[in-house]
Parts: C-alpha cells; structure tokens; sequence
C-alpha cells in the first residue's frame, strides 16, 4: 500500500519545489516527473511529485485529511 498526498507549489527552482501541505506544512520536494508551476497542486509520494492534481479535488482530499487527523 502506498500513501500520496497533495500539496500546493509554493516555489520552484529547478527541480526541486517547496509544497506545502496545508497549515503551513512544508516540504522540499522533487518535481522533474511533472511539469507543473508554482500555484498547482501536486500528488506527493515519498519525496516526489507524481502528478498534477485539480485545484478542487486537492482541497477536497486536503479536507478529508485535516478530518481524519483531527479524531485522531
């Protein structure tokens, strides 16, 4: 089983961006599999973007997530 999660393009400067993740979570990443540009988000999977995902679906499942974490 693999876990990805998405994040928004905050910066980038070659291949390599900071996303964050919501709430101020930041990550470096790796972005050379995807052509994306700051302000897109991204499918994160163990350090790499995967994907470019839909601004709507990624703050849906970004919601979902923050739900989850909060009964936790």
């Amino acid at each position: 089983m693999c876990l990805a999660i998405p994040a928004k393009v905050m910066s980038k400067n070659g291949i390599v961006a900071k996303v964050d993740f919501g709430e101020g979570t930041t990550r470096d990443v790796d972005v050379s599999l995807v052509d994306v540009q700051v302000g897109q988000y991204v499918i994160i999977h163990a350090g790499f973007a995967i994907e470019v995902m839909d601004e709507d679906e990624a703050e849906e499942t970004l919601q979902l997530w923050r739900e989850l974490l909060s009964k936790a």
